[in-house]
């Protein structure tokens, strides 16, 4: 199978620009030649990106990076300051009220008659109103009936607003709900009674529904109701509730905890088994709320005409609830391609003066249309309407369609940096007539083609008389390889590791830790290949662990990026797991064997004395003598059928706790166990922030990375055996393609040697090579539709051995406290490559680094407590730069070292609030 790709070695600038030129002849009979040997195969179409780049335009729309075209129907609005979670149209139909993230903002007034963003809302300093915070719930904001007040859900109450006669807000005041222990509200919906006195609120944390004074603000009611309700719907004296986590749970079911609720839930996916509507009786206010059974992960409520329609977003449906009898009289699937059950996540709908039912699939970037009658007559599927990225609201406007996306144009905000960094979010709104019947069908098309979506994807076969391959072309067919490792790792992009590599498409001046702080990932790209045109998907962790896991960030946690108080990481919480599981289940459904080292954990508890500084000396002993560790660290996960995969003793994300330690936890368990079929790990510390500098964190991680290739590379196993190292998102810096691109090592016997290879793939695209090689059924149609790494691996296997290199940059750099068994001296740097940082800090710098050493003290990076991304990530990354560049350079596009009160962006709330 011919791939594109070049050799990687140094090479004068001359010649690398003539090979470049050829990119792109070479390109185009490389992807041809993919396409032809894969067509009638078990196999999905996402190699038509060829060597597309996240942000290039094309004749199939716009790159993003979740193997997915953007091409909408209609006008588009881009907002540049965050994504959207929510929105409502005015009563008057004249503006839309949007709630935003990750720009520092909180709202969004747009005047859609002027087709252009009228106000902004929040604590940044470019807002045209202030409020002290801007978090914001899953749900609202909600005009009153008349159009003058504006109520926006934040986690300890509503933020209510004045709404101006031009439609602008005003007089911001706050209604609280308190916590209820360490419950905060976390509010969902808000609506208002006809009259305007009274607002009905979700109280989301808490578990009921609550009716507020809106003259006064105290609660005058309260209703218990299912776990986590989000959304509301009040249809004459009745009003409806969709409860997320489903209903309370009973003596002997099997639960998992959610925001302290143990909800019922799979002892296997941990994800929810129920799904239920509350109805509450406002002319008997005193009558317990009845409940409705519907799909799992209700969350958009839309009646009209009789009907109530219910979003499933897990079950890929929507409910028809007969609100005269309060009965499920049909259930409307939302899964328009037949390969995949699940992972389209409806997550709005509205039905249209004319009888179109329309549903929004956040995760297909597409509203799918009916034909609807009446709540007893089956609806008929009309087909699908493009959209921009993860489309959440829609509203019809008049006699045109309103949707509200998520994501917009992905993180290409227009900013005045040297780069791209993955929380350069956008949302954005597109508005378009209903086409007719003819052309949604042509449409549908187009959506197909932009989702990768062809017959016969996942077809698993049986294997018998197949010939092992290493990536073989049918699921169930047989591989060459038998022992898949993968290793994951926090936070970087591919400039900031890999932009000194001449070879491939990098930008030196955006390159913090080289060669001579990851002289190991160095000598993997240059031995097994260079990747420089892969993509992680999230913006942070809480994502970007999810997407590595599930192949999939559920709408759940998309939509909780406003606050994130419920969880983060939603190791730990039932909601953030979808039905069709994880892949380790997967993994053991296809009867392969399982270890599980650190991934996905979520407690953690350490022994006295357990520094970093102990545990480096700890980790030299190990190596020297061969004893077992003197700190032996405790690590548990919440999910049952994880925790019964994991290897003891190894710590999960725990800056304080050196990554070279891990390393040699994991050697001890290899030598006397052996390796799984799937083995996970979670090396965390270029994450940075514990108590090394930036510097000698990133180079404790690549020389624990070295260590493992090493190990498993003179095994008996390597004959059999691929490495996917990868990190769980690149948030944490500068990259000139895209944010979202990524250092990504394949390494392998079969993994293609000393190349360079351009060609577009994603975490899901590796996710599914994965899958392919050891015949995993894939969890949802990301992965389904995923084109695995065929040409990343050759039947021609190099059993050289990977020997690893010892560390440039000293591992105790920065500590404040040198370890009893010294300071750790590294060895000779490459004098070719850029100096590694020398952690010294200049006497005109030492009062600034001074305030950013007490600004490191108040995150939370290290401990049994420790949060990834609980630093503000623009923070953070400027924090590292000026290590990694010994407090000399300004970050890249500014003119000076900033303080860290006057980093732009340093009003993103932390992952306590907004990852």
């Amino acid at each position: 199978m011919q791939v594109t790709r070049r050799r990687l070695r140094r090479e004068d600038k001359g010649l690398l620009s003539r090979r470049l030129g050829r990119r792109t002849t070479l390109v185009t009979a490389g992807t041809t030649a993919v396409a032809v040997a894969i067509a009638g195969t078990a196999v999905a179409s996402t190699h038509q990106f060829g060597t597309d780049q996240v942000g290039q335009v094309t004749d199939k729309g716009q790159v993003v990076s979740a193997d997915q075209y953007i091409k909408p129907i209609g006008d588009r609005l881009v907002l540049q300051k965050g994504k959207i979670m929510s929105s409502t149209v005015s009563p008057d139909g004249s503006h839309l009220a949007a709630s935003v993230t990750d720009g520092g903002m909180a709202l969004a007034i747009v005047d859609l008659k002027n087709w252009k963003v009228q106000q902004y809302v929040g604590n940044n300093a470019a807002a045209d109103l202030k409020i002290p915070g801007n978090d914001i719930g899953q749900e609202g904001p909600t005009y009153s009936p008349d159009g003058k007040q504006l109520w926006l859900g934040q986690s300890d109450g509503y933020r209510r607003f004045t709404v101006n006669p031009d439609g602008s807000l005003a007089n911001p005041t706050f209604v609280t709900i308190a916590a209820d222990g360490t419950k905060h509200a976390l509010v969902g919906e808000a609506v208002f009674s006809p009259d305007s006195s009274t607002v009905y609120s979700a109280v989301n944390g808490q578990n009921r529904v609550v009716a507020i004074d809106t003259a006064t603000g105290t609660i005058k009611q309260s209703w218990a109701v299912g776990n986590a309700p989000r959304d509301l719907a009040m249809v004459g004296n009745k009003l409806y509730v969709s409860n997320e986590g489903g209903r309370p749970a009973k003596p002997g079911d099997p639960t998992i905890n959610s925001y302290g609720t143990q909800v019922v839930a799979s002892q296997v996916t941990a994800a929810t088994t129920t799904g239920t509507v509350s109805v509450i009786d406002l002319s008997n206010p005193a009558a317990a709320p009845a409940s409705i059974d519907v799909g799992l992960h209700p969350t958009a409520l839309y009646a009209k005409n009789g009907a109530l329609f219910v979003t499933n977003v897990a079950t890929n449906n929507v409910s028809v609830i007969d609100t005269k009898r309060d009965k499920v009289v049909q259930t409307i699937a939302t899964q328009p391609w037949p390969e995949a059950s699940v992972g389209y996540e409806p997550d709005g709908v509205t039905l249209t003066d004319d009888g179109h039912l329309l549903v929004s699939l956040g995760r297909a970037n597409a509203v799918a249309v009916y034909k609807y009658k009446n709540p007893l007559e089956p609806v008929s599927y009309v087909g699908l309407l493009p959209t921009d990225y993860f489309p959440a609201e829609l509203a019809q406007v008049g006699n045109q369609i309103v949707v509200s996306n998520t994501r917009g144009v992905d993180a290409r905000r227009t900013t005045t940096a040297a780069g791209h960094g993955t929380h350069d979010t956008t949302s954005s709104l597109t508005r378009f007539t209903l086409p007719n019947d003819q052309s949604i069908h042509g449409l549908t098309a187009q959506v197909f083609q932009q989702n990768g979506w062809t017959p016969g994807s996942a077809q698993v076969t049986s294997g018998k008389g197949a010939q092992p391959v290493p990536v073989p072309l049918r699921l169930g067919d047989p591989s060459t390889i038998k022992h898949v490792f993968l290793i994951v790792k926090e936070n970087r992009t591919y400039d900031q590791v890999y932009g000194d590599i001449p070879e491939g498409n990098g930008d030196p001046a955006l390159t913090q830790y080289g060669e001579n702080v990851t002289p190991n990932q160095h000598a993997m790209a240059k031995q097994f290949g260079l990747y420089d045109n892969t993509y992680d998907i999230g913006t942070n962790s809480a994502e970007g662990h999810n997407w590595l896991m599930q192949a999939d960030n559920p709408e759940y946690t998309e939509s909780s990026a406003g606050e994130y108080t419920r969880s983060y990481d939603t190791e730990d919480d039932a909601l953030g797991h979808q039905k069709s599981g994880f892949i380790w289940t997967g993994a053991q459904a296809a009867g392969k064997t399982v270890k599980d080292y650190g991934e996905f954990q979520s407690f953690e508890q350490k022994p006295a004395g357990a520094t970093w500084q102990n545990l480096y000396c700890d980790t030299k002993n190990m190596v020297a003598t061969g004893q077992d560790t003197a700190y032996p660290i405790k690590t548990g996960s919440a999910i049952p059928s994880l925790n019964a995969v994991s290897v003891p003793g190894f710590p999960l994300f725990d800056t304080s706790v050196p990554d070279i330690y891990k390393a040699q936890i994991w050697k001890k368990d290899f030598a006397k166990f052996g390796p799984a079929n799937f083995n996970m790990f979670w090396l965390s510390n270029d994450h940075t922030g514990g108590p090394p500098n930036g510097a000698a964190q990133v180079a404790d991680n690549d020389l624990a990375t070295g260590q493992i290739v090493d190990e498993i590379s003179h095994s008996k196993y390597w004959k059999d055996s691929a490495i996917f190292v990868v990190e769980d998102d690149s948030q944490a810096g500068l990259d000139h393609v895209d944010g979202h691109r990524a250092p990504i090592q394949i390494i392998s016997p079969y993994a293609q040697h000393g190349v360079v290879d351009n060609h577009y793939y994603t975490q899901i695209t590796m996710i599914r090579t994965i899958e392919q090689i050891l015949g995993i059924k894939p969890m949802n149609q990301k992965d389904t539709a995923a084109t695995p790494m065929f040409g990343a691996f050759t039947q021609r296997p190099d059993f050289t051995p990977f020997k690893s290199v010892p560390n440039r940059t000293s591992l105790t750099a920065g500590l404040s406290t040198v370890p009893t068994c010294g300071a750790d001296v590294p060895a000779a740097q490459n004098p070719n490559a850029a100096p590694a940082p020398k952690a010294t800090v200049p006497a005109d710098q030492q009062a600034m680094a001074a305030q950013w050493e007490a600004w490191k003290a108040q995150q939370r990076t290290t401990g049994p407590n420790a949060k990834a991304d609980f630093a503000n990530p623009a923070q953070m990354n400027h924090f590292d730069w000026y290590q990694a560049h010994d407090w000399t350079t300004p970050y890249p596009g500014e003119a000076k070292i900033l303080a860290p009160n006057d980093v732009p962006g340093a009003v993103i709330p932390s992952a306590e609030n907004d990852g």
